[in-house]
């Protein structure tokens, strides 16, 4: 006999509180280890994300939890969700412009040098909205193991659900040193 059917006796309120609760564990799973809504805040990504600043409406999205300390998981391109390396507690969304290995045209300053490679197991990450961003460009290079998720989709406000995160082409500025 299962613990569901030994339910059957009481009232139908506390079987359903009962079943429901029993659904915690996996949508703490899911939540924290699979796929996660967040919601951007900040206009560093716009017009990818939040493109109206007129409008107090932000964007959430889907971010793919899974994977993604792998190496080789991420690619440039990426939008990814980390924390800042200036301040631990705060979660940044910015674009991967260059992995380990590349070596890239910074924007100095506040960058200090013209010219930077990125190191094993990092990322160079940038906003797509470069005059109002704080990024590598300000704080170098970031572990890969700072990176807590990756966007996969736009899934609010519903005019923009699915909206087309993807940046196309490279950027001149990378000169892959792998090779």
């Amino acid at each position: 006999m299962s613990f569901f059917s030994k339910l059957g006796g009481f009232p139908r309120s506390v079987r359903t509180a009962v079943i429901t609760l029993t659904w915690f564990p996996v949508v703490y799973t899911f939540s924290n280890h699979i796929y996660q809504p967040c919601q951007i805040k900040g206009i560093s990504m716009s017009p990818t994300f939040n493109p109206n600043t007129s409008s107090t409406t932000q964007d959430v999205v889907l971010v793919q939890k899974f994977g993604v300390k792998k190496p080789g998981s991420l690619s440039r391109g990426d939008v990814v969700m980390f924390h800042s390396p200036q301040d631990p507690e705060k979660l940044a969304t910015k674009r991967i412009v260059a992995t380990q290995g590349d070596s890239i045209r910074t924007h100095s300053p506040p960058y200090p040098r013209p010219e930077a490679r990125v190191p094993r197991n990092h990322l160079w990450v940038e906003g797509d909205n470069t005059f109002h961003s704080i990024d590598s460009n300000t704080f170098g290079p970031i572990s890969q193991g700072l990176v807590t998720g990756k966007v996969v989709a736009v899934i609010w406000p519903p005019s923009r659900f699915g909206a087309d995160i993807i940046h196309n082409g490279e950027d001149d500025r990378i000169q892959d040193l792998l090779a």
